[in-house]
């Protein structure tokens, strides 16, 4: 398994992906606005693992510059033909993953992982690229399943047998406390863990990390 079985996962799915609902409506629509309240009109933004670009479509508009990228290409073709139905002059759709962005000084205001960081294979190796791809003082915000904190049934029975006939990708189960003391090793200051979750236990924090 590798990054780029990874990539042909999500390719696979991608149209199933594309047409699933949002599991919980209220707290992706919480999440959103918590994040506007973070942005402002002036900020570069990346987002990674944008999936079909619905996160960035609601969010774009109301910054400088918004590069949405996704490892997948086939979700980025659908997140493109959403594009051309509704321009967003400042979003543009790339296919990428944060390892393969050459990290220039001050790139980034805020860079987005929602639903991401448990999907990546060397999580201390990428939150230090994200690291590198913010400016000074610049925020990382994500939402991240932690599977470490969900039933053992998940992790150590259900996932890996998805896994092994190919209907689940690469997923870390990490716990949320791992998880904050992961992010604060690669160099950033955690203002903030939130709950946004209106259905289930919230296993999903909110996590709001300052680049020191």
């Amino acid at each position: 398994m590798s990054t780029a079985s990874d990539a042909r996962f999500w390719d696979r799915t991608s149209r199933k992906y594309a047409a699933a609902a949002i599991s919980d409506r209220a707290g992706y629509e919480r999440t959103l606005e918590r994040t506007r309240t973070l942005l402002g009109p002036d900020d570069r933004v990346l987002e990674l693992a944008c999936g079909t670009g619905t996160t960035a479509l609601r969010l774009a508009g109301d910054v400088q510059d918004y590069c949405a990228t996704d490892i997948s290409a086939e979700m980025i073709a659908i997140a493109e033909t959403k594009l051309a139905a509704g321009p967003i002059p400042s979003l543009l759709f790339r296919t990428a993953t944060a390892e393969s962005l050459a990290p220039e000084h001050g790139q980034f205001d805020a860079v987005l992982g929602f639903n991401y960081l448990h999907l990546v294979r060397d999580l201390p190796g990428t939150l230090r690229h994200i690291h590198a791809l913010l400016a000074a003082e610049g925020l990382f915000i994500s939402k991240t399943p932690c599977l470490g904190d969900m039933n053992p049934l998940i992790r150590f029975a259900l996932l890996p047998a998805m896994r092994a006939i190919g209907k689940a990708p690469y997923v870390s189960a990490f716990r949320a406390a791992e998880l904050s003391q992961s992010i604060s090793a690669a160099g950033f200051e955690i203002s903030a863990t939130e709950n946004h979750a209106t259905k289930g236990n919230g296993t999903r924090p909110y996590i709001v990390a300052r680049k020191r």
